[in-house]
């Protein structure tokens, strides 16, 4: 639960996935810093990043790391709020760092920054438990977007879109045997709406092909998310595809 002072702003440039602002107010209204850790192998690539972060007001750098090998120990001693992290790392790249980082269960909240990436790596990465994705090409706002973004606890997968990642999710999926099929106590109206989240339809598509109005959806969706455990739509479709849901509907 928020605190009583949080309060949450849309942010903008968002990708259209319900991303906010959320800051934390200390008792003298003053938003604490968010504590960033960088991870990248060019030392030119992270002094940049470095300053240009701590040229911005409310965030903080707490720490940087040229390999793998030590990241997931230097964030257990710094304890940052984000983690900027480049897949191409030596030693151990990013997806073997966000394994580890997921086994040890660290309060971490990762952003991959890198060059280039496949979809099917960005699936991999939030299965993983990465917050999402920024292009090292993207402008400053939408970096300063983006990790705002991810400290409200929001995904962030810039260009790409739900249906895309679905699409990318279903051919890394494991093959449907029909066994260990859960409904999580959805009813067969809202395992309907899943299923048009997860094509990618709009609450005014939705309304429309279900005959019922936008508010009807907007309910049911949120009862969808209480009882799943998500907050936003990404959310929702990765948990469906992953967990096998809308399949519990055919």
């Amino acid at each position: 639960m928020a605190p009583a002072d949080a309060e949450t702003i849309p942010a903008s440039g968002a990708t259209g996935l319900g991303i906010g602002i959320r800051m934390v107010s200390l008792g003298n209204s003053i938003p604490a810093p968010i504590r960033i850790l960088i991870a990248d192998d060019h030392p030119l690539f992270r002094d940049g990043l470095r300053r240009l972060l701590q040229s911005q007001p409310g965030f903080e750098v707490v720490g940087e790391a040229s390999d793998g090998d030590v990241l997931v120990d230097l964030t257990r001693t710094t304890r940052p709020d984000i983690l900027l992290l480049d897949l191409s790392m030596p030693r151990r790249d990013g997806m073997e760092v966000l394994r580890e980082l997921l086994a040890s269960r660290l309060p971490v909240r990762t952003l991959l920054l890198t060059a280039s990436i496949e979809k099917a790596q960005i699936v991999q990465a939030l299965k993983l438990g990465a917050y999402g994705v920024i292009m090292k090409e993207s402008t400053t706002q939408r970096l300063f977007d983006s990790i705002h973004c991810v400290m409200a606890g929001q995904y962030w997968v810039g260009r790409e879109s739900i249906t895309d990642l679905v699409r990318a999710l279903r051919s890394v999926a494991p093959a449907d045997d029909g066994i260990g099929r859960r409904d999580y106590g959805l009813t067969a109206r809202e395992i309907e709406i899943v299923t048009l989240v997860v094509a990618g339809y709009s609450n005014p598509d939705i309304a429309q092909r279900c005959v019922i109005s936008e508010q009807t959806v907007k309910h049911h969706i949120s009862n969808v998310f209480d009882k799943l455990g998500v907050s936003n739509r990404l959310e929702l479709a990765l948990f469906a595809v992953n967990h096998r849901l809308t399949a519990v509907a055919s």
